[in-house]
């Protein structure tokens, strides 16, 4: 009973001998892993093998056969190569594309003309929440040239709760959106609801809008990002920050780290009924703790009546929000969706004056 302790201190020690050894083969293989990325990089070659990948834990599984069991194999070596994975794509593990990197400035996008995310000098992004015709959107895109506005929206493909409610123009509501956008010199913003409506409407708008009701559309958001245009991106209405993230870490994975990504907070349901949703104001400043993207508010569907829209425009940027998005008809009591949250062009002038924002 003697020697107990001692050898139990030669175990221990020799247990730690081997905890540094690993830890070093671990290093020697993330090393290993960066001179491969330096090649694949130079060479233009794919970052990830999802073949090679399983070929090695099989083999794993197979060599370790009668010390380890296949499930214990899987579960040391899948943060090793996690871990590898990360280092391949030149990020830490556990970090987000999106995330905002130590000392890191507000990434600022410039968009034809437009910019969002410069400090003190918020964007705003108008315009009808439907493109209903020439007219409508050429007084609309007339009235916010005017006034110093540089983001023309209109939707044309619309997701309504209802089947029976008004579903857009479609693709020549996108064409007559940006045609309306370019002889007023404006970028044009739009939403895309169906991974296969990208391929006619990319080439016709600046940015891409992915609503609410599509942020875990999680195919339409790899094609989005495979786009490479800038791509506005709403959180949904049940989701949690986190999730939101994530959504915008999609399309950072799938190519839109180039071209651009804006966050929008638009509201989230709660049990009150005052109000459409409930402006999450402090979802701004979390989020823009979290990444150095561009975190706007779209305060129209928030709040769902017009009355509320100045006062929880001026919540959202003193929360630190980069921008506005903002329902613009010039007959709202026409329109033939959202008629109660769109502001009328006399009213929308009026706000600009009390945000000190655009041109009077």
């Amino acid at each position: 009973m003697s020697d107990v302790p001692n050898r139990m201190q030669e175990l221990r020690q020799a247990l730690s001998d081997l905890n540094r050894e690993i830890l070093d083969l671990v290093g020697r293989r993330i090393a290993l892993v960066d001179e491969m990325r330096a090649l694949k990089l130079a060479n233009g070659l794919p970052m990830y093998d999802p073949v090679r990948e399983s070929r090695m834990f099989e083999a794993l599984v197979e060599q370790g056969q009668g010390i380890l069991g296949e499930a214990e194999i899987r579960s040391v070596f899948r943060p090793i190569f996690e871990i590898s994975l990360a280092h391949m794509e030149g990020r830490a593990s556990g970090d987000l594309r999106i995330g905002r990197r130590p000392g890191e400035s507000d990434r600022v996008l410039n968009i034809k003309g437009g910019t969002i995310g410069v400090p003190g000098s918020p964007a705003v992004i108008a315009g009808p929440c439907a493109v209903e015709s020439e007219e409508q959107l050429e007084r609309t895109a007339a009235a916010l040239a005017g006034m110093g506005i540089r983001f023309l929206r209109g939707g044309a493909f619309k997701p309504r709760t209802s089947p029976d409610a008004f579903q857009g123009l479609g693709i020549d509501g996108v064409k007559m959106l940006r045609a309306a956008a370019d002889r007023h010199g404006l970028a044009a913003v739009t939403e895309v609801t169906d991974p296969r409506q990208l391929e006619d409407v990319a080439p016709l708008t600046d940015i891409l809008q992915i609503g609410a009701r599509n942020m875990a559309n999680y195919a339409l958001l790899q094609e989005a990002g495979r786009t490479g245009k800038p791509v506005l991106l709403k959180r949904a209405f049940a989701a949690t920050i986190d999730e939101f993230l994530l959504a915008a870490e999609y399309l950072a994975k799938y190519g839109s780290s180039d071209g651009g990504i804006i966050l929008c907070e638009r509201g989230i349901r709660t049990f009150e009924r005052e109000t459409r949703f409930t402006l999450d104001v402090s979802a701004i400043p979390i989020l823009r703790q979290k990444t150095a993207l561009p975190v706007i508010a779209d305060v129209s569907h928030a709040a769902g009546r017009r009355d509320l829209i100045a006062p929880l425009a001026k919540a959202a940027l003193a929360a630190g929000a980069s921008g506005l998005m903002l329902e613009v008809h010039p007959c709202p009591e026409a329109a033939l969706s959202d008629a109660s949250q769109q502001l009328s062009i006399q009213e929308f002038q009026q706000l600009l004056r009390e945000l000190n924002v655009g041109v009077f």
